[in-house]
């Protein structure tokens, strides 16, 4: 699904922040992606995304080589990919309900079928009382879950959560994971960008480790 040869990222002539990185994600795979603050895991994770484009090297995403591919070539790759960000990045302007109907409405999805979604989600989530919430009005931990909704509802190809439990209570932290491992086993590859090692040992899947820009293990 994913592979890269020797990539390498630099900002505006700067020095690499990644630098000879090759690995390979096949479809329905889960990584875990981690290293210390500062290595590099957050430029990784925007190539992957295809919001950064490598500097040099290759890296093919469902098939097409992304620094070659034409800029709405590229918006259709990043519309199979969903996205879990550090910050959220919800709209604040929409409620709770139109930012997790978002992809769908995006996707030409019908009413009914978006309203269905989003209900079944929201009630796995535990945001059912919040609705017809602004974000600005949402703890942290309440906005990060309906990051993840949003992330989710459309079942993409490829998901990529940056700390998604960091701001979650154990309880719930429990429960956002057996909702990746679920995805996962539908056919959703994941790469989780994590600290937490309690959660790698209990829910294991292959580790890719970063190091000052280099993928050091897998």
């Amino acid at each position: 699904m994913i592979t890269a040869q020797k990539i390498g990222l630099r900002y505006d002539g700067g020095p690499e922040v990644i630098n000879d990185a090759s690995f390979h994600l096949e479809e329905g795979s889960f990584h875990y992606l981690t290293g210390p603050s500062g290595s590099g895991k957050t430029s990784l994770m925007r190539m992957l995304h295809v919001g950064k484009l490598p500097s040099r090297g290759v890296m093919r995403i469902f098939g097409s080589d992304i620094t070659a591919a034409s800029r709405g070539e590229r918006a259709k790759i990043r519309r199979k990919i969903g996205v879990i960000f550090q910050n959220y990045r919800l709209l604040p302007h929409l409620s709770v309900f139109d930012n997790i109907a978002l992809p769908l409405r995006l996707a030409d999805a019908p009413e009914p079928k978006i309203k269905q979604a989003v209900t079944d989600i929201v009630e796995w989530i535990g945001l059912g009382d919040n609705l017809k919430s602004k974000p600005v009005f949402l703890s942290g931990g309440q906005q990060q879950r309906a990051a993840i909704a949003r992330a989710v509802i459309t079942k993409p190809k490829f998901l990529l959560a940056d700390e998604p439990t960091g701001n979650l209570d154990d309880a719930m932290g429990l429960r956002i994971m057996a909702l990746f491992e679920e995805l996962n086993r539908s056919g959703t590859a994941i790469v989780l960008a994590t600290h937490n090692e309690a959660m790698i040992d209990r829910f294991p899947h292959p580790v890719l480790k970063i190091k000052d820009g280099a993928l050091i293990s897998t």
